[in-house]
C-alpha cells in the first residue's frame, strides 16, 4: 500500500488553530505513512478533497455551506477517513449532518486542569497496550451518540465522559479525539500517539471498527 495521502486542516475563532494545527502536522510527519498536505480556514477545502485518503481536522464553531458539507460526507462515506481534534466537536453547531457524522458535540467544559484519561479497550488498534496517563488538557463534555465505539474515558463530576471514539460513516472511518485545546497539549506524547494511531486507523480502508 502506498502512503496515505492526509490533509490536515486547521481553522475557525477562539482556538489557537495555527498552534494545534501545526503540531498535529508534526506528529503525523513523524511517520513515514502519511503524505501530508496542509491548509489554514478556506473551508472551500471540503469540496475538493478527490485524491486524499484523509482528513484531519481542527477548526471551531464557522459555518459551513451545502456544497462543503456534501463534499464532506460524500467523500467520506465513499470510504475514507476522517479525524476530529477537540474543537471538531463545537464546529457548524447548526448542521446536524455534520454532527451525526462526527458522533456528538460540545456542551460544555470545566477548567483547563491536569486529569486522568483511562482506555476503556485496550484491545482497539488505536489503544493497544494503553492503560491510563494524565494530560493537562481542556476536558471537553459531549453530547454523544451512544453508539460510537468509546476508546478512553475521563471523569467529570463522578461520570465517565468519553474522550476518544471510533465510529463508520458509509464506508468511511471516523476518529475523534477530544484533547488538544492548545499547542502543549496537541504536543503532549500520548496525543501525539493517539493521533498517529487514529488516523493510521481510519486512513487505512482495511481497518475495522
Amino acid at each position: 500500500m502506498g502512503k496515505i495521502k492526509t490533509l490536515v486542516f486547521a481553522g475557525g475563532a477562539i482556538h489557537d488553530f495555527r498552534g494545534v494545527g501545526g503540531a498535529a502536522r508534526d506528529a503525523l510527519a513523524e511517520r513515514a505513512a502519511f503524505d501530508l498536505t496542509y491548509v489554514e480556514e478556506d473551508l472551500n477545502v471540503l469540496t475538493q478533497l478527490d485524491g486524499y485518503d484523509l482528513l484531519v481536522f481542527h477548526y471551531t464553531v464557522g459555518e459551513i455551506t451545502d456544497a462543503q458539507k456534501n463534499g464532506l460526507l460524500n467523500w467520506l462515506a465513499s470510504g475514507k477517513g476522517f479525524v476530529g481534534i477537540h474543537s471538531a466537536a463545537d464546529s457548524f453547531r447548526g448542521c446536524e449532518e455534520y454532527r451525526a457524522m462526527l458522533g456528538g458535540y460540545f456542551v460544555t467544559h470545566p477548567r483547563y486542569r491536569e486529569y486522568q484519561v483511562s482506555v476503556v479497550d485496550e484491545a482497539h488498534p488505536i489503544t493497544e497496550g494503553l492503560t491510563e496517563f494524565m494530560v493537562k488538557d481542556e476536558q471537553y463534555i459531549l453530547d454523544y451518540d451512544p453508539r460510537v465505539h468509546v476508546l478512553c474515558t475521563a471523569l467529570w463530576k463522578g461520570a465517565a465522559m468519553p474522550v476518544a471514539w471510533t465510529k463508520s460513516w458509509g464506508k468511511g472511518r471516523v476518529f475523534y479525539l477530544a484533547l488538544g485545546h492548545d499547542e502543549p497539549a496537541a504536543r503532549h506524547e500520548m496525543f501525539r500517539l493517539l493521533l498517529q494511531r487514529g488516523a493510521l486507523w481510519a486512513g487505512t480502508p482495511s481497518s475495522e471498527s
